[in-house]
């Protein structure tokens, strides 16, 4: 056979594999591209499907200022760069939709940065899905740790500094291997950019000196300087900082700043774990670079299997370590619905609670109260104490405190909570927003000016910041205004900055219940703190003042019941003269008779049947409802 004739042969018999391998590496292309744009899909629909009120939330908890001078005070710490743009993107979850979006193009460029910097093969694109994941779960597990988290701009810095790291490391990777020009670039790395970065900065420079072992173009000797290199500028560059310029910062944390401190009496070290997750994710990545990788896949079924498998992990993870806490959420939902002055829509969500927290009743409460029905259905909601769902003890002070007291009247508890939580956490434009109000009301004109003036620094909030302006300059239209007009009522309150220690709803009900007006609004308040406090004594004036300010007017049905019973249990009012609706009587009759029926029960026993018949009663909660923990 000629050579002509076998090179035609050969030619033909590979044919049908160059087919193969052009399909093979099409498909690896869609799937490279696919399977992120997919997931960050996936994730953007569940932010805003889930997460909404929480995102809307976190920038309320934010606070971005337009001025030099918010630029400069974020600098002053290590890692204050990421902190600045972080609470610069942080900003837009005022839209959610719009800063979910930007969250996920940081997310895209991660993933790039990720296979250009390691050389990640389409083939395990999967793998880039990891990074991600576990800065997706720094977001979504924070739960409650949104009120107590000191780093400004949680929600971004992390990715931020993640993607500039990488890119840092990239850089490092496609310099010429000749002179020391790659060694010099580690130590400027770690100088430059600890102040910008903190903590990611570092990270970079260790991810180039285990690099350096993989380069091909590297002796030996350089290898090892470059991770010499590495070591110690990651151990001294920070000292240095600390010792002459950050000397303000806690040596303790100079290694890891623009980390979140997970600190509330005692650290909790199990929210760090996604951070010592990303770091030995990037570590491996740099360990096991190759500069030339095979692209094509031999054995198809076990690749795809393990493609399979491993999205199959990392959803399931993304799942179960999820914040999925339902009351933590219906808090949430209801300070908005408050801000909104939304109050039925308050309440449609009280009732959606199985077991609620005391922030849950007393929203609730305030709800009914602002439509004057909490005198009839205060007790047709569950009333319990379900803790919240957090590893250290959450105060009311951080998570509802400053919307009550502000709508109770208590205007100097609300602005020193508002001000106590601006030095200790840092300022919110929510702090800002109390802080006003509460200024306006209090007549204190220039002060309320002053938050209005930071307020219109914002993007969005400054139309809101300049519509108090007419307040300032016209304060009659206070009385006015939808929302101040009832809290005025409010005001008689005996409102002296003492101590609550932080117990918010037992300082409300002793306020009020061990306080009189004859203003009617306030004065109901005065008779449903004495019914809540199930104080016999404290409830009869209460009673008979509420009865005199609201003569010819019908009695609301939890007042009558709690008459009633009391005038039966104790006799020392005659209430035989008293025009209790039949209902009343009747179920008083029925709760009584049942009691005698299960007398024999425990009252453990005897309280899930009681309550499916009297549950939304006053004569319920005053025998079954006890030893309820306030926080």
């Amino acid at each position: 056979m000629s050579k002509k004739n076998k090179k035609t042969k050969k030619k033909e018999a590979n044919k049908p594999l160059g087919k193969s391998w052009e399909i093979g590496q099409r498909t690896l292309t869609v799937w490279s591209v696919a399977v992120p744009l997919l997931a960050l899909a996936v994730i953007a629909f569940c932010l805003l499907a889930y997460e909404s009120d929480f995102l809307f939330r976190v920038q309320e908890l934010n606070l971005f200022l337009y001025t030099p001078l918010f630029f400069k005070q974020q600098m002053v710490v290590a890692g204050g760069f990421l902190t600045w743009i972080g609470t610069y993107f942080t900003q837009y979850f005022y839209h959610t939709w719009m800063g979910v979006m930007m969250l996920c193009v940081w997310w895209a460029l991660l993933m790039w940065l990720t296979k250009k910097a390691f050389n990640i093969p389409a083939r395990w694109t999967v793998v880039l899905l990891v990074p991600v994941t576990l800065l997706l779960l720094t977001d979504v597990d924070m739960g409650y740790w949104i009120f107590y988290l000191k780093l400004r701009g949680h929600f971004f810095v992390a990715t931020i500094g993640s993607t500039i790291a990488l890119l840092l490391v990239w850089l490092y990777r496609s310099l010429p291997s000749r002179y020391a020009i790659r060694t010099v670039f580690i130590a400027l790395t770690a100088i430059l950019f600890y102040p910008i970065l903190g903590f990611y900065a570092l990270l970079a420079t260790l991810l180039m000196g285990i690099m350096a072992w993989r380069l091909d173009d590297y002796k030996i000797s350089k290898r090892a300087i470059d991770s010499i290199v590495a070591a110690l500028v990651i151990v001294a560059i920070p000292l240095i900082y600390y010792r002459f310029v950050y000397y303000q910062t806690n040596i303790v944390n100079i290694y890891w700043a623009a980390i979140p401190l997970y600190r509330i009496e005692e650290h909790h070290y199990q929210y760090y774990i996604p951070y010592y997750l990303l770091v030995a994710c990037f570590a491996l990545m740099a360990a096991f670079y190759r500069k030339e990788r095979q692209s094509g896949v031999k054995t198809p079924i076990l690749w795809s299997a393990a493609q399979v498998v491993a999205l199959g992990i990392i959803g399931f993870g993304v799942w179960h370590f999820w914040y999925k806490d339902d009351n933590f959420h219906k808090e949430l939902q209801m300070v908005r619905c408050i801000e909104n002055l939304d109050w039925e829509g308050v309440l449609t969500i009280a009732r959606d609670c199985d077991e609620p927290t005391r922030v849950i009743w007393m929203m609730k409460n305030l709800a009914l109260f602002r439509l004057g029905r909490q005198g009839d259905e205060m007790y047709h909601y569950k009333n319990d104490d379900k803790p919240c769902n957090a590893p250290f003890k959450v105060r009311m002070t951080q998570t509802g405190a400053k919307v009550l007291y502000l709508h109770y009247g208590q205007l100097n508890f609300c602005y020193r909570w508002c001000l106590e939580d601006g030095v200790e956490y840092g300022w919110r434009v929510d702090y800002y927003r109390y802080m006003l109000k509460c200024s306006l009301m209090n007549g204190e004109y220039t002060v309320a000016q002053k938050y209005i003036d930071i307020l219109k620094q914002t993007k969005y909030y400054a139309d809101w910041a300049q519509q108090y302006e007419a307040y300032v300059k016209n304060p009659e239209l206070i009385k006015k205004n939808e929302e101040f007009e009832p809290i005025l009522h409010m005001l008689s309150a005996n409102d002296r900055l003492t101590s609550d220690n932080t117990l918010i709803e037992i300082y409300l009900l002793t306020l009020f219940s061990s306080d009189d007006s004859d203003d009617p609004i306030y004065q109901e308040q005065t008779l449903l703190a004495a019914l809540q406090m199930k104080d016999i004594q404290m409830f009869w004036p209460r009673f008979f003042h509420y009865a005199n300010l609201h003569k010819g007017e019908r009695m609301p049905t939890h007042y009558q019941e709690a008459a009633y019973l009391y005038g039966n249990l104790e006799k020392e009012i005659d209430i035989s003269h008293m025009p209790f609706d039949k209902e009343v009587v009747n179920t008083y009759n029925d709760f009584m008779a049942a009691a005698e029926q299960y007398k024999n029960m425990t009252e453990e026993q005897m309280k899930p049947l009681m309550y499916d018949r009297f549950g939304g009663t006053f004569y319920f909660d005053y025998f079954f409802t006890r030893g309820q923990k306030s926080y």
